[in-house]
């Protein structure tokens, strides 16, 4: 039995999650996903490291863009195998991908036009990596699967989906490997959650694995607890409200923008904060927020009583959920405060951006990010303190109030990482730390190699390496 892992992505960086499986002949990728750190998007026009064609299967933990986001260009460059996921997976990654398309389409047209008039010349084609053709034509291979429920990929090849607890309908992927009387068994984490977050059950524990490759997005720190959040939530709305600014949440479609609704939902119901207009400016969000509402066999215990007494967070008065770019516009000459939940999450494209526009100089506004920002996103540059940001082709000053609220990640800490980890039942051959900026992966890769005594490795961008 030969077994090869190669780390085609989020490899000491955060994105691009892509890892490739070799199996006596057999090529699975495990997530397929879209660089978006600035310093590392060139990568996703590079051809596939091996012929597209030439992969038996993928297998996606999840579908946040980073990890699903080049699944159209896989098929565009001649794959024709099944990517498995679950149900919840196939629906949103539908959305997230159509939406991708569009807005690539769209932004393909705008720098072509805008460096005309500039005099620049882009180092890649205006042209979009893959446009809705191409999602249209990858729709169709998808394959679902039920939580704990393993699925025959290929001869002597069979994976396992469980519950990652970090988005609806991610999992953690089990693949057990069997060959002429022997077995191995390799775990995938993708992003793995946070234990009594509210929505989704839950990460599962594990069982055994031989090789895991975890992620590490925050394996250098500690986040703060629930009701932190809830109480900072708060401060920054009443504050903005005696202001008489608007708070914008930069905020990602998936699972954070329903998230930012149910915590405002307790809010309103404990009467914490004052009863303001909420909107949801996020034509993909509101999409997404529908699968939340008939894929409630995926929620956790307290949110299926929420729901059973009434208390939807996705259907509470003054909770407007916009469409069209004119309810978008529209929203800019409304007198007074209001909470605006705008994707994209690390302010690197979207409606986001032109509330931005119309409220970064404003002193009275505030900022409020929910979510990780990775090096060389725009919203990275904000919270770092940079007085002066690039939006929309122009030039802003940074007056707004900037706020950014850590323990709201979707992604486990380091203990919680750990605790995770030690949940197996069996001493594993190798941790491969992944998924993180190379600081915090090394940093992580350390602390589990102090408190476990395993073996650990942090691989680098197209590392391989033969598990035996």
């Amino acid at each position: 039995m030969q077994i090869k892992l190669r780390f085609l992505g989020a490899a000491q960086n955060v994105t691009g999650s892509r890892h490739m499986l070799e199996v006596n002949g057999t090529r699975l990728l495990v997530d397929c996903g879209l660089y978006q750190e600035r310093q590392f998007k060139d990568r996703n026009w590079d051809p596939f490291d091996v012929p597209a064609g030439s992969i038996d299967a993928v297998l996606l933990t999840h579908a946040h863009l980073d990890h699903c986001g080049l699944l159209p260009k896989l098929v565009k460059e001649g794959f024709k195998g099944a990517i498995y996921c679950t149900a919840a997976t196939a629906e949103i990654a539908r959305i997230i991908l159509l939406d991708s398309a569009h807005l690539q389409e769209e932004d393909a047209e705008y720098k072509r036009k805008r460096h005309e008039r500039e005099g620049r010349k882009s180092p890649h084609p205006y042209e979009p990596l893959y446009n809705t053709t191409d999602v249209e034509e990858t729709l169709p291979l998808f394959k679902t699967v039920g939580y704990r429920k393993s699925v025959q990929i290929a001869s002597g090849i069979k994976a396992t989906f469980c519950e990652a607890g970090h988005v609806l309908g991610s999992a953690v992927i089990h693949v057990c490997i069997e060959h002429e009387g022997q077995t191995r068994s390799v775990l995938f984490s993708g992003d793995i959650g946070r234990p009594d977050r509210p929505i989704v059950r839950d990460p599962a524990e594990l069982d055994e694995a031989d090789y895991i490759l975890v992620e590490s997005t925050y394996g250098d720190r500690v986040h703060k607890g629930r009701g932190d959040i809830k109480a900072e939530i708060a401060d920054v709305i009443n504050a903005t409200k005696a202001a008489g600014g608007n708070i914008i949440v930069p905020s990602f479609a998936l699972e954070r923008s329903q998230e930012m609704l149910y915590y405002i939902n307790e809010l309103l119901i404990e009467d914490a904060i004052p009863n303001l207009t909420v909107f949801l400016d996020s034509p993909m969000a509101g999409a997404i927020t529908k699968v939340f509402k008939h894929h409630s066999e995926l929620f956790d215990a307290e949110m299926r009583e929420f729901i059973l007494n009434g208390q939807s967070p996705f259907a509470f008065q003054n909770l407007k959920i916009t469409k069209t770019s004119n309810e978008s516009k529209a929203i800019n000459h409304i007198r007074g405060t209001a909470i605006i939940i705008a994707g994209s999450g690390m302010c690197t494209g979207g409606r986001v951006k032109h509330h931005l526009v119309n409220n970064i100089e404003r002193s009275e506004s505030t900022i409020m990010f929910v979510g990780y920002q990775a090096i060389g996103t725009l919203g990275r540059r904000i919270v770092r303190g940079e007085k002066d940001v690039r939006i929309l082709g122009e030039t802003r000053q940074v007056k707004a109030r900037v706020v950014q609220i850590h323990g709201f990640s979707a992604h486990a800490d380091r203990e919680e990482l750990l605790a995770w980890l030690k949940s197996l039942k069996n001493h594993p051959r190798k941790i491969f730390v992944v998924h993180g900026e190379a600081e915090s992966a090394k940093s992580f890769g350390e602390y589990v190699r102090e408190k476990t005594g395993w073996e650990v490795d942090v691989p680098e961008f197209k590392d391989e390496v033969i598990l035996d």
